[in-house]
């Protein structure tokens, strides 16, 4: 066997020219970048040596043959033809992966099934004795890769892959694999940041990957150094003297490394599930004396150990996934740069985001980006020096400024010039529909309702929250554009209105279809008193698209608290029961709530409790129309405000308000004293009432009178009816 091989380091796309740099640096010559790959020339201990010290790399594969392939026999015969005594006992085991297409395969199995039977075949005794597959750790791991006609076959020399550092048994949702977090910690400069014994701080730790991956670079540690399988192990043409004397000299490194004054390197995590499996991976990493995790949020992150030391902060904010996302990573932006510019002057910083346009959040210039792949999904890692001439105002603040001003003229300088004029929207709109709310003793009201075609959110005031929707923009709207357009948006409303960032709730609301708008969002369980007209009502802002109240029919709510006086009152389709509360404060003699879904039953009954009005007023749980046509009951008062479409698994068929109002009214005025009122509204913007309803009954629209200031400007908001007997 010759002693110089060509060896291919595989790696994450995007860290090859970092990966060829390390090589290098570890004696391979004459290397070559490839698509997520290197490729160069060297001795076997040099191979050892990537393995052992590679810390981006994933394989070292070791190439033992190169030829041309034109079918599946040739492919055959050109891995039948390697001497593979050479390489495996026929007692031994081995795995096949098979990479590429081409030459008449175009299937990967049957590509690692033709392989593995040369080398079978190859190794066949007299008496039958021949290798075994063993996928998972084989003695011999063999790799070929198709690639337009060349057939390229390799040992891998790595096993598993060489990320798995093996500390790293616990992790959270959505971890970096350990070669990106080292090759994110090589470009933002830790190396030379460590040599000048500099510190190491992660404000959003999570497992501790970045913080583990510094130490071990800080204290010279081999990152596979506890690794105890190889791919070389069983391979016929180790050499174990040579590779016990590279092992042995990392040893030495490593406990020179680790006896050294440590470096400061501590990580903090708001998720208190995380604190343990990340100091258990700081232990079994052999880092215990080096790391310190905490508990704590960005908001509070202080990594200053002393006015004097200086460091490199790192993180990997969490990508958004979930909806309503994108508010908190607008917020969380803002807190990490608010702590940069607040307690680390004169650090640096890299943040790894798959959000690169949040980076400007942050109120601070990054003087380089770099692309990196995490899987496949594209991410930067954006490069800060947290100076005073990099602040996005270029100053911290002005002589006589508060620090709370210095922070709020730099939350202006990070809006576009649109978000700008949308923040001078809201405020305009607060000074106005403000007054008019304080003036009418109202708590809750809709603010903006894209007002600017451009910014198409829906922001609803609940007493000192904020409850966003973001309309589903069109498909001519570039995607881009739109999520700039709500990052803007989002860094505008607090500073605008003066709340809070952490009660701004946002949503998106796609064009609805059945009951989606009824579906739960999120879990939290989280209730807000609110008044109105005198009663109490409770909200939940987070749990589901909307939030139990339709602020739209305040004023329909208040005519019936009017009218309610001595009568029986019947609200159908009743959700959250807010007009039977209304009601039933009015002085209804009584009232009866339909709803099919015993969620919003629940929550009716804890809206009636909360106003000291269980007793008297019934709820039923049933299908609308099923349960009118078996009432026998008659009412004074009526109130119907009916999905646009319903297919619950708990009713009979499929409801369509347009299909269907005409049944609907119908059955409910057959249950209408002759002197009632009955009031009909809903809110499906092609919404026709059939004229025969005209024929049969008195009907009245009255949506104008039914619509408040705050949805003047949405005048398809609803449409509603009143509807007496002739």
């Amino acid at each position: 066997m010759t002693d110089r091989h060509e060896l291919i380091l595989t790696c994450p796309k995007g860290l090859e020219g970092l990966l060829l740099d390390e090589a290098t640096a570890l004696g391979l010559e004459e290397v070559r970048e490839q698509t997520a790959a290197i490729r160069g020339f060297a001795g076997l201990e040099v191979a050892y040596r990537l393995c052992l010290w590679s810390r981006l790399a994933n394989r070292v594969l070791l190439v033992i043959s190169r030829f041309a392939t034109e079918n599946a026999e040739t492919l055959y015969a050109g891995v039948h033809a390697v001497d593979w005594a050479e390489h495996l006992e026929p007692s031994g085991s081995l795995a096949v992966e098979f990479s590429g297409r081409g030459s008449g395969i175009d299937n990967t199995h049957f590509g690692a099934l033709k392989v593995k039977d040369a080398i079978v075949d190859r190794l066949r005794t007299n008496s039958g004795e021949r290798p075994s597959v063993d996928k998972l750790n084989p003695d011999l791991r063999v790799h070929l890769r198709l690639d337009r006609g060349q057939a390229v076959l390799s040992l891998d020399l790595s096993g598993h892959s060489l990320h798995q550092r093996g500390y790293r048994l616990q992790q959270g949702a959505a971890p970096l694999k350990e070669n990106l977090a080292a090759a994110v910690l090589i470009r933002a400069g830790w190396p030379r940041i460590a040599a000048a014994g500099g510190a190491l701080a992660d404000p959003m730790c999570g497992v501790g990957t970045f913080l583990i991956e510094g130490g071990l670079m800080a204290a010279d540690i081999a990152p596979n150094l506890r690794r105890e399988r190889w791919g070389f192990s069983a391979w016929l043409g180790h050499v174990p003297a040579l590779w016990n004397r590279l092992h042995a000299e990392a040893l030495a490194r490593a406990e020179a490394g680790l006896a050294r004054p440590p470096l400061w390197i501590r990580g903090y995590e708001a998720d208190p599930r995380l604190i343990q499996p990340a100091r258990n991976n700081v232990e079994r990493a052999g880092l215990a004396s080096w790391i310190r995790i905490y508990q704590g949020d960005v908001a509070t992150f202080e990594p200053r150990p002393d006015q004097n030391q200086k460091g490199l902060v790192i993180c990997n904010p969490p990508y958004g996934e979930r909806l309503g996302d994108e508010a908190s990573l607008v917020y969380l932006y803002q807190h990490l740069g608010e702590r940069l510019r607040q307690a680390c002057l004169g650090w640096e910083a890299g943040v790894f985001t798959a959000a690169p346009e949040l980076g400007r959040r942050m109120g601070i210039r990054s003087h380089k980006q770099y692309a990196f792949w995490n899987g496949a999904l594209p991410c930067k890692l954006l490069l800060i020096k947290v100076e005073l001439d990099q602040f996005v105002t270029g100053q911290r603040s002005a002589p006589n400024q508060r620090p709370a001003e210095a922070e709020q003229a730099v939350e202006l300088a990070l809006l576009s010039e649109g978000g700008q004029m949308f923040a001078n929207r809201l405020q305009k709109n607060l000074r106005q529909l403000g007054k008019w709310a304080r003036r009418e003793g109202i708590e809750c009201y809709r603010l903006y309702d894209a007002d600017m075609p451009e910014y198409a959110l829906a922001i609803d005031l609940y007493r000192d929250w904020v409850h966003v929707q973001e309309y589903a923009p069109p498909r001519s709207i570039d995607p881009e554009k739109a999520q700039a357009r709500l990052f803007d948006a989002l860094g505008a409303i607090p500073q605008a209105l003066g709340i809070p960032r952490e009660k701004v709730v946002v949503k998106r609301r796609e064009r609805q279809s059945g009951t989606r708008q009824y579906e739960r969002q999120a879990s939290q369980g989280e209730f807000l008193e609110v008044s109105e007209g005198g009663v109490k009502l409770l909200v939940n802002l987070t749990d589901y698209l909307d939030t139990g109240l339709f602020l739209d029919h305040r004023p329909l709510r208040l005519r019936i608290q009017r009218e309610a006086a001595g009568k029986r009152f019947l609200n159908l389709f009743c959700y959250t029961a807010t007009a039977t509360v209304h009601a039933a404060k009015g002085g209804a003699r009584s009232t009866t709530s339909v709803d099919l879904s015993k969620t919003y039953l629940d929550w009716a009954r804890r809206n009636l409790s909360l106003n000291g009005l269980s007793d008297r007023q019934r709820l039923e749980q049933a299908d609308v129309m099923a349960w009118l046509a078996e009432d026998r009951s008659e009412y004074d008062l009526i109130f119907i405000d009916p999905p646009t479409f319903s297919n619950s698994k708990r009713m009979e068929g499929v409801f369509d308000v347009q299909r269907d109002h005409v049944a609907l009214l119908d059955l409910a005025m057959a249950r209408l004293a002759s002197a009632g009122t009955l009031y009909f509204s809903n809110n499906f913007r092609k919404f026709v009432l059939d004229p025969q309803i005209a024929e049969r009954y008195a009907v009245e629209e009255i949506t104008q009178a039914t619509l408040d200031e705050d949805f003047r400007r949405n005048a398809r908001i609803h449409r509603a009816w009143k509807l007496q007997a002739r």
